[in-house]
């Protein structure tokens, strides 16, 4: 049902229930009452579903329906390894804080009613949990503990507080040490244990992979392809026929790369680079992934529920079957290829004064690596400019212009977080061997920047015909959080402007290279960029503020991410002349979702790679407890300071652990404070640390400060 009619019906049924005359009926009763036909009785469930959700009526024991008496909000409960939780209301920017006695048997991701109980000016609302309206989890990955006649699953995620007890006839043979994923079948109430079965035996603890394997699990990444969909890509052509080249403009003859990491199989753009004059025309070509992917096929539909792909630290769960991503939709280097171009005549000054957006083909002359254009392009090496000889000039055109397109970006306010990522190296048993920041190069950044482009001006081609579309927005920071910023900032002497309750990026750019270099550089860009929003996919081109454009979209990885394959859908109905009011109607009731379910999967894909990484770390540093590392301060609470080692890996100090005085947390300069002695420590600040001991259930890192005399007389 759309929106606004879902509204306008909603309306007029809480109206018909408030009305005074009204007597608690079931939906069947009510449309009777109302003379709603039995082919639309599904709507009016939806709607008295939509009321319920709502929290404006509620259900009785009887199945009636009735006003809600009292406040009650309905949300999202989020648990806390603690017992207390929050529920997040949608739309509403404050969560609601839900003490440990007030749960009532709610579990974490549950959707609950609440009922506010303390509305404090000034701090945070707190409630009570009057209904759990629907479990949102079925299944978990615990670890398996048996008993003589029973066995216990204990939840890996710290948010379920609870063990599971397992009848031994549900054990399915799990030994004490299995990973196991637990199917809940009774939620238990307060002083009984939730009950469960086991459903699947992931590995032992002990076994190579099963610490990844279990995170997977417990994320419900899909792991394999069904026999339908694996049927339907090997029916799919590994060659490109003169009949699919048809229509399509022939790119063949123009000099084209594609540069990515050494060890990247799916190859989605490439690009070509000429001078014409004194304006360059840059060629960003797209693989035509929708030409293979059709609407509504069974490998549609598990392309959009994956919605991304997923990269995490020992394997790659792809958006679509390798044969398709690695093999005809790959711009591997002398195949013909279908490709979707965005094709940019660019001024000097990096203005993009004429495209066009194409069906094409083309064929890949070299499969270059990111490393290889670094030599050629910073290290100057000789060997690599022989073997490319012919390319250079186009390298070095390529580096030319993306300082062109860089330098325009960062004059309107783009800001760039120069944070490196992690590279985490492991053995063929997949023990960590090495842990490195992971830096950005000349190669990495030019790729950037003509992908920035690209989607930018397919965005604004797009907002400006009106036609349905997906877009990639970025709100502006939240008023509070940038005032908080400002406020401390000035401790440092430096100030951000704020205008009516709005702050430019500009202004944060400007901050960003004023510290560049400084003391306090790692500590301010870390509080500017906890203090912005998350980007998100939305129907609605409401500007990108990391990029400091009113346009953005995501247009450049159909292989790997969902929104870009629905706008490469829209692009080609529209080339084709094929946007009639029947499809415009189509694409505006299924993006809304698209949007929506695409944004979320990121998270959960963005989730699953940051705990596969934090279980990596914590596997590498527990071999190296004892040793002391030099590490910067990156975050500050009550409970003690983190410290953020060189090669990314981040642990805690408690506060137990600063014996040498009693310290007082000052949340306006994220500082710890000594009462006698006034010892400092604050964001930013370097300090010294012996690591003492590891967690691998909880992913944890502790830290203790190694003070310089100690490491003094470790020298001597």
């Amino acid at each position: 049902m759309e929106k606004t009619i879902l509204e306008e019906r909603k309306k007029t049924i809480y109206q018909f229930i408030c009305d005074e005359f009204y007597v608690p009926m079931k939906a069947k009763e009510m449309a009777v009452v109302l003379s709603v036909p039995k082919s639309q009785r599904s709507e009016l469930q939806e709607v008295l579903d939509a009321l319920v959700m709502d929290g404006r009526i509620e259900v009785t024991s009887k199945g009636k329906y009735i006003k809600s008496e009292g406040k009650y909000l309905t949300g999202t409960f989020t648990a806390h390894a603690r017992g207390f939780g929050f529920v997040s209301i949608e739309g509403e920017e404050e969560d609601i804080f839900i003490p440990e006695s007030q749960v009532h048997g709610a579990f974490h991701m549950d959707t609950v009613q609440v009922a506010i109980t303390s509305e404090n000016t000034g701090r945070r609302r707190e409630g009570t949990i009057t209904k759990i309206i629907s479990r949102g989890t079925t299944r978990i990955v615990c670890t398996y503990e048996k008993s003589k006649t029973f066995g216990f699953a204990v939840p890996d995620n710290p948010k379920f507080g609870s063990d599971i007890f397992i009848p031994q006839e549900r054990s399915k043979g799990a030994v004490s040490g299995h990973k196991v994923v637990v199917e809940i079948t009774d939620y238990g109430k307060e002083g009984r244990k939730p009950e469960g079965k086991v459903v699947e035996i992931i590995g032992h603890i002990n076994d190579p992979g099963t610490d990844i394997m279990s995170i997977v699990k417990a994320y419900d990444l899909p792991v394999e392809f069904s026999e339908k969909i694996m049927h339907q890509v090997e029916n799919v052509s590994n060659e490109v026929s003169t009949a699919d080249m048809a229509g399509r403009m022939d790119f063949r003859e123009w000099q084209t790369v594609t540069i990515d990491g050494e060890d990247a199989k799916d190859l989605d753009d490439a690009i070509t680079l000429t001078k014409e004059g004194d304006n360059y025309k840059l060629g960003v070509h797209i693989a035509d992934v929708s030409n293979y992917v059709q609407e509504h096929s069974a490998l549609d539909v598990e392309a959009l529920s994956r919605g991304t792909s997923v990269y995490l630290v020992d394997r790659v769960i792809p958006m679509l079957p390798h044969k398709l991503s690695n093999g005809i939709c790959s711009l591997n280097a002398g195949e013909n290829r279908l490709t979707l171009s965005c094709v940019m005549t660019i001024d000097p000054k990096g203005n993009v004064i004429d495209h066009t957006i194409a069906e094409s083909v083309i064929k890949v002359d070299r499969r270059m690596s990111y490393t290889s254009v670094k030599k050629i392009l910073e290290d100057h090496d000789e060997n690599e400019i022989r073997e490319y000889e012919n390319l250079v000039p186009m390298f070095e055109l390529m580096r030319e212009l993306a300082a062109i397109l860089r330098k325009k970006r960062m004059k309107r306010g783009s800001i760039d977080f120069d944070f490196p990522e992690t590279k985490i190296v492991l053995d063929e048993k997949g023990k960590p061997i090495e842990i490195k920041p992971y830096e950005r190069n000349v190669a990495t950044k030019i790729i950037e920047d003509f992908m920035l482009i690209a989607n930018e001006t397919v965005a604004q081609d797009y907002f400006w015909q009106e036609l349905p579309f997906v877009y990639r927005t970025h709100d502006n920071p939240d008023t509070e959080k940038i005032k908080k910023l400002s406020t401390f900032i000035n401790n440092f002497g430096y100030s951000i402007h704020i205008g009516q309750d709005e702050v430019h990026p500009k202004e944060l750019q400007k901050l960003l290279q004023k510290i560049d270099g400084t003391p306090e550089e790692a500590l301010i860009s870390r509080l500017t960029l906890r203090s912005m929003k998350q980007a998100k996919y939305t129907t609605m081109s409401t500007g990108h503020f990391g990029l400091a454009t009113p346009y953005y979209c995501h247009f450049t990885s159909p292989i790997r991410r969902y929104p870009d394959l629905q706008i490469h859908r829209i692009i080609k109905d529209n080339l084709r002349g094929r946007m009639n009011a029947k499809k415009i109607e189509h694409y505006d009731k299924i993006l809304p979702e698209v949007a929506k379910h695409s944004s979320e999967m990121e998270r959960r894909a963005d989730e699953a790679e940051r705990e596969t990484d934090k279980l990596k770390k914590v596997e590498y540093m527990s071999e190296r407890i004892g040793e002391v590392f030099e590490g910067v301060i990156s975050g500050v609470t009550e409970w003690g300071f983190y410290v953020e080692l060189p090669n990314t890996v981040e642990g805690l100090v408690h506060v137990t652990t600063l014996v040498d005085d009693y310290f007082h947390y000052n949340e306006s300069t994220y500082e710890l404070v000594g009462e006698v002695t006034n010892i400092r420590y604050k964001l930013g600040q370097r300090v010294h640390v012996m690591v003492t001991g590891t967690d691998r259930i909880l992913r944890t890192i502790d830290f203790r400060v190694v003070r310089q005399d100690e490491r003094e007389a470790g020298k001597e």
